[in-house]
């Protein structure tokens, strides 16, 4: 058997015992957990909803495919490779978009190629912005998100065009 193995059931264990040390009453204190987390998913649901829908209409709409054509002459400018243009425009919005988009690039040019590298690490190292946006400002009572939104945005485009520079000089 593996010690990997052992990591969860070890610290399960070990959360038990600590909390009866310390006098927890450990199943109390999960479901009034549990109470505080029924109205924080309920106020969620509606911004992940949006969020779902718009990521769908911007795939299904063709506004994607429409946007990387007019932006592959910036991606060749940058370094990046216009068959990553579609992972760079999906990433912000969609995960399962975005690794879907992967798994293509991955299934057209191979798993090691030069462009596979670069949309692996463009992948690993970007977030959906969006999504995590709706969950981290919902509970947030200033609701000005151009910023950080803006900003997380820029940082995932130079990220992409590091990726790119790394995997090429790598």
């Amino acid at each position: 058997m593996k010690i990997s193995a052992l990591i969860i059931p070890v610290l399960i264990i070990a959360l038990i015992v600590f909390a009866r040390f310390r006098g927890v009453k450990l199943y109390d204190a999960l479901t009034e957990g549990i109470k505080g987390a029924i109205p924080l998913a309920l106020s969620l649901f509606p911004y992940l909803a949006a969020i779902f829908i718009m990521t769908e209409l911007f795939e299904v709409s063709g506004l994607a495919g429409w946007l990387n054509r007019l932006l592959s002459p910036m991606w060749k400018l940058l370094g990046i490779p216009t068959e990553l243009g579609s992972l760079i425009l999906i990433k912000p919005f969609s995960g399962s978009g975005s690794l879907a988009v992967l798994s293509e690039i991955f299934a057209r040019h191979g798993a090691d190629s030069y462009i596979s590298r670069c949309a692996g690490v463009i992948f690993g190292c970007s977030e959906t912005v969006f999504y995590v946006s709706a969950v981290y400002f919902t509970s947030c009572k200033n609701k000005n998100l151009f910023l950080p939104i803006a900003i997380t945005l820029i940082s995932t485009f130079i990220s992409a065009i590091l990726a790119c520079l790394i995997c090429k000089v790598l």
